[in-house]
């Protein structure tokens, strides 16, 4: 199921570090692997659209993953 989120790229600094999206909500989502980088700019503000990956688990462990299936960016 895809969900939208509206929220703000952060780069946390957790281990090797990790990309996450802050959402306006205050729940984090760590961005699964091989998100564009036109996506991974801390500070950017977003408009998400994608799916919580239930069956993995990560190093960071700082929220849901989520993994994008598209993306606007919110001037």
């Amino acid at each position: 199921m895809s969900i939208n989120v509206i929220g703000t790229i952060e780069r946390k600094e957790m281990g090797t570090g990790t990309w996450a999206l802050v959402a306006d909500n205050g729940t984090t989502y760590e961005i699964f692997r091989g998100a564009s980088k036109d996506l991974l700019k801390p500070g950017q503000k977003v408009s998400v659209v994608g799916q919580v990956k239930e069956d993995i688990m990560t190093l960071a462990m700082i929220g849901p993953v989520l993994e994008v299936q598209s993306f606007d960016v919110i001037s």
